[in-house]
């Protein structure tokens, strides 16, 4: 276990390109096939290439009004008094807003559902099987019979989205037209079906688990502090006025930046990260030998009382403090150095877009004195985050591109 900051900033930066990603992402990879989140080295380099014009600045841009839509139909579907399981609710409004980025014009609505519903199976089964034996997952169980059907599943939808598209020739703007588009550097010939898979099944995976639970400790902290809720709501009130967010607006709602970072680390989701040494490496006053398995943990690294003071206090303005100097890889919310989430930009975008729209709409309150507790699964999420939806006495003018 790696737990100072520098010498997890030398394993992710320094030591980055020679170190294997570790047992959590060989896992992964088995149960969901290589991809950018999964394979090290120059693979990873390759694969980062051809998925980079997914990520860059004008296509998160053009991913901000769908996204939007996607949150603006799931809280038109909420009642005023009703008591809403959060983390669950957060679970299908990630997928949706994920699968509709991918797929925006390459699914019907009945494909839609089905991938919605495979892909929570196949989510939720993942961080189970990376923690068991391998034997466990040979068990004529229903579990594992629901996991790999819904992970067939998934990949017989996407490959019949990538059939279609291919025979229409036609460029939709989504992820799914920018994978088909790509080369494999090495062999100057398109990604396969199979490759195509991978990225979007690991990337479905990933993003959604991280996504949905940030958004869960963002709403259960601004219900605990209704002074920071009442900023951000002021500050969304004057940059957005009644209009819906858009993407230039993203970069001007610094307070709710401010509150999204602060649930970063004091919420962070990730609780094991790995890496493993291919040849005898030097790390710090260590010489370890090739097959060591390294792992940090960044949500007790961003709780650390030697880089945070009051570490176990939410606090946005924590982040204005000019004189506030971190150590290199005190806080890396995203990882650091060459393997660094492709999606950092796009996770941001989508959380600022999400809030912004559900918060002008409605309220989420804790019954008195309730606190919910951490659970580590895939990710570290609440347990249990029940929270009463009651409208804002003054609410955001529809947004007319609803999904």
């Amino acid at each position: 276990m790696v737990q100072d900051p520098e010498l997890i900033r030398t394993m992710l930066t320094d030591l980055g390109p020679s170190l294997d990603k570790g047992r959590f992402f060989e896992k992964m990879g088995q149960l969901l096939g290589d991809s950018v989140v999964t394979v090290a080295g120059q693979e990873h380099v390759r694969k980062r290439r051809q998925l980079q014009p997914a990520f860059g600045r004008s296509k998160i841009a053009g991913y901000v009004d769908i996204m939007r839509g996607e949150v603006t139909a799931t809280v038109d579907r909420w009642t005023p008094g009703r008591r809403l399981d959060v983390r669950e609710a957060m679970v299908e409004l990630s997928l949706d807003m994920l699968a509709k980025t991918v797929f925006s014009g390459s699914l019907d609505s009945a494909a839609f559902r089905q991938l919605r519903g495979d892909l929570s199976i196949v989510m939720n089964g993942v961080g189970v099987r990376i923690m068991l034996p391998d034997w466990v997952e040979r068990l004529p169980l229903g579990f594992n019979r629901r996991f790999l059907t819904a992970r067939d599943d998934v990949r017989a939808t996407i490959g019949s989205a990538i059939a279609a598209l291919q025979a229409s020739e036609h460029d939709t703007g989504d992820m799914l037209s920018m994978l088909l588009s790509a080369e494999d550097e090495t062999t100057g010939r398109p990604l396969t079906d199979e490759q195509i898979c991978s990225e979007i099944l690991t990337l479905a995976v990933a993003g959604t688990e991280t996504t949905a639970s940030v958004l869960s400790w963002v709403l259960y902290e601004l219900a605990r502090h209704p002074d920071v809720e009442s900023r951000v709501l002021a500050e969304l009130d004057d940059v957005l006025g009644d209009r819906p967010i858009t993407f230039e607006d993203v970069p001007r709602l610094t307070c709710l930046d401010r509150v999204i970072t602060e649930a970063l680390r004091l919420h962070h989701t990730g609780w094991l990260v790995t890496r493993r040494t291919i040849t005898e490496t030097r790390l710090g006053p260590w010489t370890l030998p090739a097959g060591t398995e390294l792992a940090y943990c960044q949500h007790a690294l961003h709780r650390d009382p030697a880089f945070y003071p009051d570490p176990l206090t939410f606090d946005p303005d924590r982040w204005l403090d000019e004189n506030q100097s971190l150590p290199p890889g005190a806080f890396v919310p995203f990882g650091a150095g060459k393997h660094k989430c492709i999606g950092d930009r796009f996770a941001t975008t989508e959380l600022i877009t999400a809030l912004s729209t559900l918060l002008r709409r409605w309220k989420l309150e804790l019954a008195p004195g309730e606190t919910v507790q951490p659970v580590a699964r895939a990710t570290v999420r609440p347990r249990t985050l029940v929270m009463t939806v009651t409208p804002r006495q003054r609410c955001a003018a529809p947004d007319t591109t609803a999904a």
